[in-house]
């Protein structure tokens, strides 16, 4: 009945994590699930939970909700052959690849800017294959984030049939044991570590987001240590009073850290616009190697923590400026 399905396809590039299921509730069997205070800092949530090696998956949104903070200070702490799931991924996986952090990357969408333009640097990085990478849609990545949350080896598909992204995937096909159709088997993913901003968080790392989620609660899930930060730290019976806002719960987060401004240069919906000139100074210095030295130089290795970054970018004025701008885009929207 099925003889037309005997020789499943597969593709030809490296799957870079486990996907066994029950390797993973191993480690989440062993996790601390118990409600007490997470909250640390940057520069300890990094040293403690990201090692070398180790593979990451970032939330947010293109340039919405950046975790900018934790990025920065993977740079400045010089981690080295990091994994990168690259889902909607554009700055955080462009900081990473200029700088040597990153090893390898599972891309759907990476080096484009939208209307900004595209990233030399990385571009260059992915051409000259000093990044690792195999091919996903964006689809097909969130769906590996919802089979590692659903406790799953894989999770089948049509996504990605018969393209060459299939072909340059990790990807296989399987056959449909109720009507002998064949569907692409896209393996589980569990990140070693998630990074999340947010808009809120308690102590215990509940976290609540305003606009769009993307897979965030799935990636938050699915991965073995979280690190959340968050615009601002409320208290517990406030993330009690609207259970339903909380998108992330307690038991998945290992580090809380209070970000103010966290996105920068990224958007925080209801919170601050993007920064463009932010954006644009970025772009044309990362076109030559001075110009890339030059801005880890003044921007990361040149400053302390996140907050002397802040100040450096303009502080409270620039704040203001922007959050201006935010407002000014939700009113022209709500009209």
């Amino acid at each position: 009945m099925y003889d037309d399905l005997i020789d499943l396809e597969q593709g030809i590039e490296e799957l870079f994590t486990d996907p066994d299921a029950d390797n993973a509730r191993s480690y989440f069997h062993n996790k601390n699930r118990g409600i007490v205070n997470k909250i640390t800092t940057v520069e300890q949530a990094v040293s403690v939970h990201i090692k070398d090696g180790d593979y990451l998956a970032v939330g947010g949104f293109g340039h919405v909700r950046i975790p900018s903070s934790i990025l920065y200070e993977i740079v400045r702490q010089k981690r080295r052959n990091l994994g990168m799931a690259g889902h909607t991924s554009i700055y955080d996986s462009d900081l990473l690849v200029s700088t040597g952090c990153l090893d390898r990357c599972d891309i759907s969408y990476v080096i484009g800017y939208e209307i900004r333009g595209l990233s030399t640097s990385a571009r260059k990085a992915f051409e000259r294959k000093e990044v690792r990478k195999t091919d996903w849609s964006n689809c097909a990545l969130a769906w590996r984030f919802y089979a590692g949350a659903a406790g799953l080896s894989f999770i089948p598909a049509r996504n990605m049939l018969g393209t060459d992204t299939f072909k340059h995937s990790a990807a296989r096909t399987v056959t449909c044991p109720f009507t002998g159709k064949k569907f692409a088997a896209l393996p589980a993913l569990y990140p070693d570590v998630g990074i999340v901003h947010v808009h809120r968080a308690d102590t215990f790392g509940n976290c609540q987001i305003d606009g769009i989620l993307v897979s965030d609660p799935y990636l938050a899930r699915a991965s073995k240590r979280v690190i959340v930060t968050t615009e601002k730290i409320v208290p517990h019976d406030e993330i009690r009073a609207n259970p339903q806002s909380t998108i992330i719960p307690y038991w998945c987060v290992d580090a809380v850290v209070e970000v103010p401004f966290g996105s920068h240069p990224g958007n925080m919906p209801g919170e601050y616009w993007f920064d463009e000139p932010f954006f644009k100074m970025f772009l044309n210095g990362m076109k030559t190697d001075e110009g890339r030295d030059a801005f880890y130089d003044e921007y990361v290795y040149g400053v302390k923590n996140y907050d002397e970054y802040i100040a450096k970018i303009g502080g409270t004025e620039r704040q203001r400026q922007l959050r201006g701008e935010e407002l000014l885009i939700n009113v022209k929207n709500d009209g």
